[in-house]
């Protein structure tokens, strides 16, 4: 059996613990506490595809950050965003290539039968439960935009 996520990222806090990687122990601590937060909240256990909600919606925060932080020159602050983005995205699923990205949005559009940008809503329901975590949703939604334009 293939270890779980969660055990992945409790097994890297270990060994970042064991390693005395203060600045990775803190990123993977952050993702835990996200996790466990959610698991709280709704007394659940969390399964794969909701952990990476989580862990696209922490990545999200922080390029949302990034570019705040670059506008005001915080060159630190930046330079801490993009190495938490860069921890995050170690426990994401592989991303899709520009190939694969063209041929689910052309299946999804002939699934869906979107024709026009009032459709626009209807095609990003049906995409992303398969694209999430694996694609930039803004990239995807200007993606098709410009498809159904």
């Amino acid at each position: 059996m293939t270890e779980s996520l969660k055990q992945k990222i409790t097994e890297d806090m270990k060994t970042a613990m064991r390693a005395k990687d203060k600045p990775r122990l803190g990123v993977i601590r952050l993702i835990l506490a996200a996790i466990k937060q959610k698991e709280v909240d709704e007394r659940i256990e969390l399964d794969e595809k909701q952990i990476i909600v989580i862990l696209d919606k922490m990545l999200k925060q922080r390029r949302d950050s990034l570019t705040q932080f670059e506008k005001a020159d915080r060159q630190d602050l930046v330079d801490q965003e993009a190495f938490e983005i860069e921890i995050i995205q170690i426990y994401m699923p592989q991303a899709l290539t520009e190939a694969e990205l063209k041929d689910l949005i052309e299946t999804a559009i002939s699934e869906t039968a979107a024709v026009s940008m009032k459709d626009l809503g209807k095609l990003m329901a049906h995409l992303k439960p398969k694209v999430q975590g694996r694609t930039d949703m803004r990239a995807l939604s200007a993606n098709l935009k410009q498809r159904l334009s």
